[in-house]
């Protein structure tokens, strides 16, 4: 049993990771060391994926995936509604437009027929890119929505900062969330919630090498070090021929992105645990699944996925609060008086302020239906049994 208060998610560290760090901290490199280099040949390996950047933050990974892509002022981007701030912050840093897609009411994902609705309304010329949310761990098959990208001309950049672990099916094959097999990006977060933490982090995965030298390049300021890139040869060269050792040059102004060794190791111990991690939030996902069979209709899990095998990030069930007569804030208060802490992922990014003010109001009804009834149980690999049963009783006394 968890002493104490029980969060929504948490970070799992044990004395490898503290050793870890520890080692970068007597070493030479505090960051740009070899340590993020080990960490992103492991991370591509892990997701079968040819190249790996680290970086900052998983808005951070949006932002130079983006950028990487090209997109800027005058394009417009395919997003889901219901995800974080960030999927759709991203475009608008780079000054492109954000079209804005419904989900499905019971999954929260965005599929193939939302996506085709919101290239409706988009209009002509298509959008330049859509970046599919996965959601909680689930994604919304990747091979269709890749089908209806490539039709129109469209990039895919897979917001997939949820679904670390996470499989899905194309045919017969099995392909790991990451792997980029139907998108040109996939961008991954190392918050403290997500599946492996590194206290702030991210990372873009890509099977193109063209986009990879241009997210290194993006990430450390836009900065190339590479002779036969040069443009300016008086400056860049010596009298004999070879370029001066301090030199460098900006041909596109950049970012600082980078992930430091110190997160980097940590990265790497974490992710040497990442199958446990998967395995043992599936088991936590299945239990609660039991345990929570009695109260529906009223309250169950949120949809599943078919052709998704999700590594869970979090676990959200869906409430009917008209018919339990509480409302949602009045059972989060419930479950916090009783030592149990609840979030709601997401608020529709459509109805906030700022996009209402940009785009006007909108009607996304599935969107405005999954947020209606969604809220977000405890789920990390810490967590013991007892723990869900905890939970499932805290929410029957809640309830009534």
């Amino acid at each position: 049993m968890s002493a104490g208060f029980l969060p929504y998610g948490r970070q799992w560290l044990d004395e490898r990771d503290i050793a870890a760090v520890t080692e970068v901290l007597r070493s030479d490199w505090l960051t740009t060391g070899p340590a993020v280099e080990a960490f992103e040949r492991a991370l591509a390996e892990r997701l079968d994926v040819l190249f790996a950047c680290a970086c900052s933050s998983g808005t951070a990974a949006l932002h130079l995936a983006l950028a990487a892509a090209g997109i800027g002022a005058g394009d417009r981007a395919i997003v889901p509604s219901l995800t974080f701030l960030a999927t759709a912050n991203a475009v608008r840093f780079l000054d492109a437009e954000v079209v804005f897609a419904d989900v499905d009411p019971e999954t929260g994902l965005m599929g193939p027929a939302q996506l085709e609705s919101a290239l409706e309304r988009a209009g002509d010329p298509p959008p330049r890119v859509v970046l599919p949310v996965a959601l909680a761990g689930q994604c919304a098959d990747p091979p269709a929505i890749r089908t209806v990208a490539a039709a129109r001309g469209m990039r895919v950049i897979e917001d997939a900062c949820h679904a670390l672990g996470s499989t899905y099916t194309a045919g017969t094959e099995s392909h790991p969330v990451g792997a980029c097999h139907h998108s040109d990006l996939a961008c991954f977060s190392f918050h403290p919630v997500k599946t492996i933490a590194t206290g702030e982090g991210g990372a873009v995965t890509t099977r193109d090498p063209a986009l990879h030298a241009r997210l290194l390049r993006l990430r450390s300021h836009g900065i190339i070090r590479d002779p036969d890139l040069f443009e300016s040869t008086g400056l860049a060269f010596d009298t004999d021929g070879r370029a001066n050792p301090w030199y460098y040059e900006m041909p596109e102004i950049g970012f600082n992105y980078r992930l430091t060794d110190i997160q980097s190791a940590l990265g790497l111990s974490q992710l040497r645990r990442l199958d446990m991690f998967v395995a043992r939030r599936r088991e936590l996902v299945a239990r609660y699944d039991a345990a929570l069979a009695p109260l529906a209709p009223v309250l169950r899990p949120a949809g599943r996925e078919p052709g998704c095998v999700p590594g869970w990030h979090l676990y959200v069930v869906l409430v009917d609060f008209a018919a339990i007569g509480l409302s949602r804030a009045r059972i989060m208060a419930g479950l916090g008086e009783r030592g149990i802490g609840a979030q709601v992922h997401y608020l529709p990014v459509h109805m906030q302020p700022y996009y209402r003010r940009r785009y006007g109001e909108q009607s996304l009804p599935g969107a405005e239906r999954y947020y209606a009834g969604c809220l977000s149980l405890p789920l990390f690999p810490a967590m013991a049994d007892e723990d869900v049963d905890w939970v499932v009783q805290a929410l029957v006394e809640v309830i009534g």
